[in-house]
């Protein structure tokens, strides 16, 4: 018997699950995920010159220049399009806070890291799976993956899985840019792990949501989003 869930909690469990997987993934020090590699590494570039900069900042303001290149791809402009910029803000908000309160966690040990590691990428893939059946604006990288797959008819698993490792060599050239070559910061062999498997994970959690989840709308809020 499925169980139904509502699009709406689905919205916000996507945000938490993405913002605690980061997290983890941040504090096992493998190597972020490659979607955020490009925000971290411009959050670790610029934080010690201006303190101000935190990695949820770093995280919408990428996110912000990834909405207008999938507009300009698109050629079309929509008001829902803006909700996955405040969907954005919302996160790094939310990335921040978790930042904050994991600082305490042990990570010494590299079981640890192992284990962060490994939950963190479970979490995040959920939390991006979450995100694909609820018809409020996600993050800018979800739509982004959503509506080019979308409108070029490919498939979302496959699209997903060259769009990370297309993030993940990005983070790759960034930090040798900026750290120089040799030294890799934040960008590690987790990250080209996650890159290659991140796509396959996204879906077999949403394989089992559909098969055993049925999402359903509490709130009337669909047309504004549409």
């Amino acid at each position: 018997m499925k169980r139904h869930v509502s699009s709406e909690l689905a919205y916000v469990l996507g945000i938490l699950l993405i913002a605690m997987g980061v997290t983890l993934m941040e504090k096992a020090d493998f190597g972020v995920s490659m979607v955020v590699a490009p925000a971290y590494l411009l959050y670790r570039w610029l934080s010690p010159m201006f303190p101000v900069v935190t990695f949820g900042m770093a995280e919408y303001c990428l996110q912000a220049l990834l909405l207008l290149l999938m507009m300009l791809l698109l050629r079309r402009f929509r008001l829902s399009y803006l909700f996955s910029f405040v969907t954005a803000v919302v996160y790094g908000f939310v990335l921040d806070a978790l930042m904050a309160l994991c600082a305490f966690l042990p990570s010494d040990r590299l079981w640890m890291q192992g284990m962060y590691y490994i939950l963190g990428m479970l979490l995040c893939s959920a939390g991006v799976s979450a995100m694909f059946h609820t018809y409020i604006a996600p993050e800018v990288y979800e739509l982004f993956v959503k509506e080019i797959s979308a409108h070029f008819h490919l498939s979302i698993t496959r699209f997903k899985t060259v769009y990370d490792c297309t993030s993940c060599l990005v983070g790759v050239i960034l930090s040798f840019l900026v750290f120089g070559f040799g030294h890799f910061e934040g960008v590690r062999w987790g990250t080209i792990l996650c890159a290659l498997i991140n796509g396959w994970i996204i879906g077999r959690f949403s394989d089992c949501l559909e098969k055993h989840v049925v999402f359903y709308d509490r709130f009337p809020w669909r047309k504004f989003f549409s």
